[in-house]
This record gives C-alpha cells, structure tokens and sequence, in this order.
C-alpha cells in the first residue's frame, strides 16, 4: 500500500501555531516588567487565546488523519492541548460519531447537537431553559458556551468513567499528563497565573472556537439541509482551517484543509442545491441575524422520538 505524502502546508501551520503560543507564554512578564500589565494581559487575550483556537482546528485536521501518514505521529504533533478542556482522544471518537450525516443534530446520536428532544421537556426546568435559550444566541453563545458545553460534556463523561467505557479512562489519563505538562509550562516557566490562563486564553480560546460550531448545523428533514457554507473571511478561514466550509468538510471528510476552498469553488452550486442554500455571507452575517435571536429553538422541531 502506497503511504498517503506529507502535508507541509499543515506541518507549517502547526510550527507557526506553537511558535506563537510559546513566544506569547514565554514574553509575558518581559512584556509586562516592560510595557505594563494591561499591554501583557491584551497579549494574552488576544493572540495566545486565538493559538489555542488554531490549535484545536490543528486537532480537527489530525482527528481525519492528518497531515502524515502515521497515526501516533499526528497525534503526537497537538498534544498536549494547549486548550486544556477536551481529551484529544475523546474528541477525535466523538466527533467521527459526529460525521454519521443521516443523524446529525439528533440530539441522542449526534454528540455535537445542541439540541435537546422533545421528550425530555420535563427535565429542563425554567432557568436552564432560559439559559440553553440564550446560549442558541450568538452572543449567548460566546458567552454562555464555554460553561454550559463543558457541564454538559463533563457530567457525560464521569457517567463514562464510572461505567468503565472503553477507551474513556485512558483518554483521560493521557489528557491529564499532557495537562500538567502545559500547567508546568505556563506555572513555572513562564510565571502566568493559571486563573489568569483561564480567564484570557482558555475561556476566550473555546468562545473563538464556538464562533464556528454556532453557525455549523441546522435541523432540517434533509440530511444535506443540515451543514452549512460560511463565505468567511480568509482571517477565519485560516484560523477554522477552511472547516467553514462545513457540507464540503462533511462530503469530504478526508481531504486536507487546503483542498477544500477548490473544491467549493469547482462545485459551488452542487453542495448549495445539496444544502437548500444553507449559506452565510461571513460570520459579520451569522452576528447580524442572530446576535440576540436564537438561530434555533432548544427542543429538536423534527426529532421527537425516545432515546
């Protein structure tokens, strides 16, 4: 069997990704003896947080075997995260349960839904259901998200655990090491409070990443009708590494981030008609139609049936 190339263009991205976020890590308090603690703080906030965004779109690529031909190689390339809240390989079984397209957005065999079955109104009491109605808001979303994602997959994953679920508890002892890694690094090394971490890179980092995933799905009776396109800006297109162009990703789950953009442009019409035109103008207008209004409601419309 011929092996797959190596894809310089990603073994680029990840060296410019850690570049930037060691660089960043590294300077913090030179920067802040130096230019003061708000100019070291915006470092953080802005740069630091968009390479822990960058990286999980690295982790995305690798998840579809990406960029070498050798699993534990690539695997190798995005630990430890730099994100610290999902185990990368919990993430990779997951999301490629995700890419069984005939039940996306099912709110039982999609683990990517944000959508809550009809059948389980009882146990969604007022507050949460303003809460889950806010976070299906754009600005709810950047906000809310990142809490409200992580109670819900942690609570799933320690059921996980307590079951013994193959593969769960290794996951997690590899994402724990490489975690403590990270925490030395930027503890230790680099003399960056952790809640500070927390607050102006974490936080912020899973909010960008929100950024793609608001916009991703939909409910819709047509499998197709489901995946959106986003004209994004190259700015994000750069930093989701093209998974903006989200039906073309899901027709063609193996073919690298830079391919994609080509393949849009050379069947633009086919995927639109396969998507009912599920189709934003950038993210300026994903913002501007649902910065205050739910993009969905909190309950599946089509899906109603038992778990």
């Amino acid at each position: 069997m011929k092996l797959r190339k190596l894809e310089w263009q990603t073994l680029i991205m990840v060296v410019i990704c850690y570049s930037l976020w060691i660089v960043t890590t590294w300077n913090f308090q030179s920067i802040n003896e130096n230019w003061g603690p708000a100019t070291a703080c915006l470092m953080l906030f802005v740069v630091t947080a968009l390479a822990t965004a960058f990286h999980t779109s690295l982790q995305h690529e690798v998840v579809h075997d990406h960029p070498t031909p050798w699993p534990l190689v690539n695997e190798a390339l995005v630990f430890p995260s730099l994100i610290f809240v999902y185990p990368f390989q919990r993430y990779r079984q997951l999301h490629l349960k995700h890419h069984n397209d005939k039940n996306l957005t099912d709110p039982y065999q999609d683990p990517e839904s944000y959508f809550w079955a009809e059948c389980e109104q009882e146990k969604v009491g007022p507050i949460k259901l303003f809460l889950l109605g806010l976070n299906n808001t754009f600005v709810g979303r950047m906000v809310l998200g990142p809490p409200l994602g992580l109670w819900g997959f942690y609570g799933t994953e320690f059921s996980r655990l307590r079951a013994g679920e193959k593969g769960v508890r290794k996951a997690w002892i590899l994402h724990l090491i490489g975690c403590l890694v990270v925490y030395y690094w930027i503890s230790y090394i680099c003399h960056i409070p952790f809640w500070l971490y927390t607050l102006l890179v974490i936080y912020p980092g899973v909010s960008w990443v929100l950024i793609r995933s608001f916009a991703e799905h939909q409910a819709c009776e047509t499998v197709g009708g489901r995946t959106a396109i986003v004209e994004a800006h190259p700015f994000f297109g750069l930093l989701f590494l093209n998974n903006n162009l989200h039906i073309v990703h899901h027709t063609h789950p193996h073919a690298a981030w830079y391919e994609l953009p080509k393949l849009y442009r050379t069947d633009k019409q086919k995927y639109l008609t396969a998507n009912g035109g599920y189709r934003f103008k950038g993210y300026g207008s994903v913002i501007q139609q649902f910065a205050f209004r739910k993009k969905q409601p909190v309950f599946h419309p089509t899906m109603h049936r038992e778990p």
